[in-house]
């Protein structure tokens, strides 16, 4: 039985690719490539490109494949662009999971492992976040994400389509193998931003505010090795293999790290002095992100091995010194 993985070409999807082969499992690969690189894609996976939009394409993929379960990255993900364009992710990452869930259903395919995100709670309610706090996503991708979750969970009633739905915090480092890793333009998170310093490609690092009620005044956020997201993903997947229910799970280390603690991880990794600047807070930018993964821990037996922020940056050290302009590589 296969794998069907939506949206294999991107980030956190081809690291779940690569660790899903790595598990002796037979893996089909769906990516529109409009943010994901076909480079990043594992060589023994199977890609159709196509979007997930188009219904014909999609049953296509599954009557040629044989599903037994689908993961599904496939979404736009990018805060101040669902701000800007709210009609774009509402078509892309709503419209686009229907048609995916009609075409399961004509299919006969009954579980999909879903990946959301901690922007469904918006300013939270408490540290750390456990999954039963209020929702109240404060931009259009959470939600986004959240109306997706409300789909499933209606879908399951009508379909008996189970799921799980994965809300993970702030994904970070690279592969192992060096071999893939994160490329996203424009770039948004924290530390390849940080080592675009080291690597040239820009002067300085930006701390947007100084004066949160943290211990040294900037954002505090919970960091997950990507590596680790991806074995939750497969975890996810066995689980409803084995009848497990619909649920929902955070995946973070419970552990949070103010800016300027990743700015100083990154100046110890690099050996750059990596020049850093306070800028206006942003809006809408909570003091404190930390997740509570216990449940995960309990039901999922999911327990983070990467946790160390030294080894995520120098796992992402690794990946951006080697590949500064992305898969768009010089070497």
């Amino acid at each position: 039985m296969t794998i069907l993985v939506l949206g294999g070409a991107g980030y956190i999807g081809s690291h779940t690719v690569y660790e899903l082969i790595d598990n002796g499992e037979e893996i089909a690969v769906v990516d529109n490539l409009q943010t994901g690189h076909e480079e990043a894609i594992h060589p023994k996976a199977r890609f159709y490109k196509g979007d997930i939009r188009d219904n014909n394409f999609l049953d296509e993929v599954f009557k040629k494949e044989k599903i037994d379960a689908v993961i599904h990255f496939a979404a736009c993900s990018i805060v101040a662009e669902s701000m800007n364009n709210p009609l774009k992710y509402y078509d892309n990452n709503i419209c686009g999971t229907k048609i995916l869930l009609e075409s399961m259903i004509a299919n006969g395919v009954d579980k999909i492992v879903f990946s959301s995100t901690a922007a469904v709670y918006g300013e939270p309610e408490r540290i750390p976040i456990i999954e039963t706090d209020r929702t109240e996503p404060a931009n259009t991708y959470g939600e986004t994400k959240l109306s997706m979750e409300k789909m499933f969970k209606w879908v399951e009633k009508a379909h008996n389509i189970r799921f799980v739905s994965l809300r993970y915090f702030n994904a970070c480092g690279a592969h192992v193998s060096g071999k893939i890793g994160e490329d996203h333009s424009p770039e948004t998170h924290l530390i390849p931003l940080i080592l675009q310093v080291p690597n040239g490609k820009r002067k300085f690092i930006s701390i947007f505010g100084d004066d949160y009620d943290t211990k040294d005044g900037t954002c505090i956020r919970d960091y997950i090795h990507v590596t680790d997201l991806a074995r939750a993903h497969i975890l996810a997947v066995k689980y409803l293999q084995n009848s497990g229910q619909s649920d929902i799970f955070n995946l973070g280390n419970g552990v949070g790290f103010t800016v300027k603690e990743v700015i100083d991880t990154a100046r110890k990794v690099t050996g750059h002095t990596i020049p850093s600047h306070i800028s206006p807070k942003r809006a809408g930018d909570p003091a404190k992100l930390i997740a509570s993964s216990e449940k995960a821990r309990q039901i999922l037996g999911w327990k983070p091995q990467h946790d160390s922020l030294e080894e995520i940056i120098s796992s992402a050290w690794m990946w951006h010194k080697n590949y500064p302009d992305g898969f768009k590589k010089s070497t």
